[in-house]
């Protein structure tokens, strides 16, 4: 039977650690004082180019360590998807890519036909041309929805994963209101056409609840318990078909949690990347 892992331990632990480093002791020496990491301004970065699959994606690149590939959510560009403090977590200690899905943003398309399979392509083809073979992978929302095929199709291309308010098909019960919004970009005619085609594209995916349990990866799970959209309980699904996932439930946020959280979750992805193995059962 799979084994659904909890992180909530290695969260109180970093918070107890947190709240430590806030106390001063009975002597007169204070604790510690820690600087956060400064926060990304996203514009600030210089936008680069790599031509994949018959399209050019726009891309930022910022801090140093092991790649971390960041996957857009319906709707999201990178200029708005991610919040600057939980960026510069990232970056404090992985080098961070962040790109546009092909027809958005700074990013070319074609005349393919919408497909999340073709989504999770450009982002294997991607890492290629960015100089790698394999990267850690962080998708939020419809980026999730990508990250998953891309860990299915191209598990080679795949080291750690996150997925952040994620769901296994926008056509289950739980969804009913992701995909009426879905729908009706998708049949909105003044939407942008890169916009229509990610909604064309979440409608036709067959989701990827059979093939969950094959995947052999690293993966923590984060959603928030007021999110409405991909709701805990589908992620609660998901962890359960995952062998050693963790999950990680942030009480009180909706949808994309960490553009509200952003500490917490960005603490908690470092936590999750720089653990050798998945905890015990």
């Amino acid at each position: 039977m799979k084994k659904l892992i909890s992180t909530i331990l290695a969260i109180a632990i970093l918070l107890s650690v947190i709240l430590v480093s806030g106390c001063t002791s009975s002597t007169t020496a204070a604790a510690p004082v820690v600087t956060p990491a400064p926060a990304i301004n996203v514009t600030s970065i210089p936008i680069q180019y790599a031509d994949v699959n018959g399209v050019r994606l726009g891309y930022r690149e910022f801090g140093t360590g092991e790649p971390l590939l960041m996957i857009c959510g319906f709707n999201g560009t990178m200029d708005n998807m991610w919040n600057g403090t939980f960026l510069g977590i990232l970056a404090s200690q992985y080098h961070v890519y962040i790109y546009d899905n092909r027809g958005m943003g700074y990013s070319s398309d074609t005349n393919a036909t919408p497909a999340i399979s073709q989504y999770s392509d450009d982002a294997a083809a991607l890492m290629p041309a960015l100089g790698y073979t394999s990267m850690n992978v962080y998708g939020a929302s419809m980026g999730s929805s990508i990250a998953q095929q891309l860990v299915i199709d191209h598990p080679e291309r795949v080291r750690k994963l996150v997925l952040e308010s994620v769901t296994y098909s926008i056509r289950i019960p739980d969804t009913k209101v992701l995909y009426a919004v879905i729908e009706a970009t998708a049949f909105n005619q003044s939407a942008p056409a890169g916009l229509k085609n990610e909604a064309e594209a979440n409608l036709a995916w067959n989701g990827t609840w059979d093939q969950l349990s094959g995947i052999n990866k690293s993966v923590m799970l984060a959603v928030g318990t007021d999110d409405i959209l991909t709701p805990p309980n589908v992620t609660h699904q998901i962890a359960g078909q995952i062998n050693g996932s963790w999950l990680v439930e942030f009480k009180d946020l909706p949808h994309i949690g960490s553009l509200y959280a952003p500490v917490e979750y960005g603490e908690t992805t470092l936590n999750f990347l720089g653990v050798n193995e998945s905890p015990p059962y």
